[in-house]
């Protein structure tokens, strides 16, 4: 079983569907609210878990009454929270509108999250022992590069989502071995235009995702590939790139074909998509749309 360090944020979703998203200045009525655990480092490393990678997540949660939630859901769904931290003050909190579409807007209060500035002895171990590292940008980008740095310096295959979208430094994207982005993310990093072929001057492999559209991967051996997502009604878009890069990492460090690895990927966010809120899909429903789509 492959072993994924997760290096991320955790947050409480607060979920609310509307007819519409509300345009600047603009209230809206919602019709319902629910509150599901999330945060991207969290939902990723469920999505290891779930996809049937073996995860440690490194974190932290609040002295609030979200902690112990979050705490519990990602244990229960299978993830190690051994280096998940509880430090005074409020858990991450993510403010999420989502439309009739499943499209949606969302606005993050880091909390504790924001306290994840440097990592412990006990976290570079964990690191270090792990085939891959999985890191986005929901924490302190000191934590990224330093868990990065660790990873590459112990051989671990680090893969980043570069979400939220931000500029990066060239120390953080040199320790990278797999940048995964949306658009959004890739014109960020690379300028308004950049194409995968363009981001392959500052790592050795990209991906980019492309929603219902599927994925295009490049590498630097001079391997392309674009593949389609299965077609599913979506209901909910949430934690759909989440679910398509926990599975990503654990399909590529089972020692998968790339194409493979991808469709499966596309799979997982297609399954996830079809769920209200952050609920990441498991290996089985992965692999039943995987077949039926192939």
């Amino acid at each position: 079983m492959t072993k994924v360090a997760v290096v991320g944020s955790v947050n409480m979703d607060l979920v609310v569907s509307t007819v519409a998203l509300p345009k600047p200045g603009e209230t809206v009525l919602g019709e319902s609210f629910v509150t599901i655990p999330g945060g991207k480092g969290a939902n990723q490393a469920i999505a290891v878990a779930l996809a049937g990678g073996r995860c440690t997540f490194i974190g932290a949660v609040g002295t609030d009454t979200f902690g112990p939630t979050l705490r519990g859901n990602l244990e229960s769904s299978g993830v190690g929270i051994s280096r998940l931290r509880t430090v005074p003050g409020p858990s991450g909190v993510a403010l999420i509108a989502v439309d009739k579409a499943g499209e949606n807007s969302i606005v993050v209060a880091p909390g504790a999250n924001a306290t994840v500035t440097k990592l412990e002895v006990q976290d570079r171990l964990t690191i270090e022992e792990a085939d891959s590292l999985l890191c986005q940008l929901e924490i302190p980008l000191p934590a990224v590069a330093q868990a990065a740095a660790a990873a590459k310096s112990a051989g671990t295959f680090v893969v980043l989502n570069a979400a939220p979208a931000r500029q990066l430094p060239a120390e953080l994207l040199g320790a990278v071995d797999l940048l995964i982005v949306n658009q959004t993310e890739a014109a960020a990093i690379g300028g308004p235009l950049a194409t995968v072929q363009d981001l392959l001057r500052l790592v050795p492999r990209v991906v980019l995702t492309l929603g219902a559209a599927g994925a295009e991967y490049a590498s630097r051996d001079g391997e392309f590939l674009t593949v389609p997502a299965p077609r599913v009604t979506a209901v909910d878009t949430t934690a759909a790139g989440d679910a398509f890069t926990g599975a990503l990492t654990v399909a590529l460090g089972q020692g998968r074909p790339v194409e493979t690895a991808l469709r499966w990927a596309c799979a997982a966010g297609a399954v996830c998509a079809t769920k209200r809120g952050a609920v990441l899909p498991t290996a089985a429903e992965i692999d039943q749309l995987f077949e039926a789509s192939s």
